[in-house]
């Protein structure tokens, strides 16, 4: 009797060990600013990450007001990756707000940025993922940022970056594939505000918008007055709609210059996963068969 009990005390103790390593890995807390980082960053992170968003699917950052949440969210994150360039204007005031110790990683690290002048003064442009090869620097800059948060996920964030960046590659060339097949004298289009100038400089599309960089940016009759008269100038096919800004202007330049609703591209945030563009990759699809279909009719 007393063997089969000292038996079963060394089979427990033995267990105990094995049910310890049986543990689920605590996750990494990762904040990112907007909706396209956060899809960034799982891509990157796989499932040794936990990812929230402070500005969700179809929210426009450039006129986002945090709230208390976000300073808590910030405050138990181990790491926030931000876009930088100035995108987030808000940030700064909510980073001392929260208290957090989180390091922070800035995404466009590496990225060239583009300069354009704004009535009378130079602005530098934030949307630099709007260019596939900006977007394989921001997956380079959140791998190194990950493996210095957690040197455990070395292997696995290496692992997950080098597949999501062949993707990437698939990608750039899908893009360029498309916009070929587009007549040179076509490729000219108008948005609402100008997110898209990394997309025009690396593709060859020529994108006109009454704003400037930022939504938040007034418009004046002057400017509506200008497109109208370079739409019907030039012969514009299409003017696009953005999911994160106001779609009457377009309506209204559409209407009284005679070029047609292209649809909606995604700019600055993607949709829920119910939407069209609910990750980066698809997004960028999204985008650009718009484009394509809106300018060879």
């Amino acid at each position: 009797m007393l063997k089969r009990i000292t038996l079963a005390l060394l089979l427990a103790a033995l267990a105990v060990p094995a049910l310890a390593q049986e543990k689920p890995q605590e996750k990494l807390k990762v904040v990112a600013t907007f909706s396209i980082l956060a899809d960034l960053v799982k891509n990157v992170g796989g499932d040794r990450v936990a990812v929230s968003a402070l500005v969700g699917p179809n929210g426009d950052a450039h006129v986002y007001q945090p709230t208390p949440s976000d300073a808590k969210t910030l405050a138990d994150a181990k790491l926030v990756v931000v876009n930088g360039l100035g995108f987030e204007g808000w940030l700064s005031r909510l980073v001392k707000a929260s208290g957090t110790k989180a390091p922070t990683v800035v995404a466009t690290k590496g990225v060239k940025p583009r300069k354009m002048e704004e009535h009378g003064h130079t602005e530098t442009d934030p949307h630099a993922w709007q260019s596939v090869a900006n977007a394989k620097t921001y997956v380079a800059s959140i791998r190194d940022a990950l493996v210095a948060a957690d040197p455990a996920g070395k292997a696995a964030y290496e692992a997950n970056a080098s597949a999501y960046l062949a993707k990437l590659d698939a990608l750039d060339a899908e893009v360029r594939d498309a916009v070929a097949k587009i007549p040179a004298d076509r490729r000219r289009i108008i948005t609402t505000h100008d997110a898209f100038g990394y997309f025009a400089a690396a593709y060859g599309v020529t994108f006109i918008a009454p704003q400037g960089v930022s939504t938040e940016a007034e418009v004046s009759a002057k400017d509506v007055a200008r497109i109208i008269t370079q739409i019907k100038k030039q012969k514009i096919p299409a003017v696009f709609l953005e999911n994160v800004t106001d779609k009457r202007l377009l309506e209204r330049i559409g209407a009284e210059s005679g070029a047609r609703i292209g649809g909606t591209l995604y700019s600055d945030a993607l949709t829920d996963e119910k939407g069209e563009a609910p990750t980066y990759l698809d997004m960028m699809r999204h985008n650009v068969k718009q484009l394509a279909a809106a300018l060879t009719s």
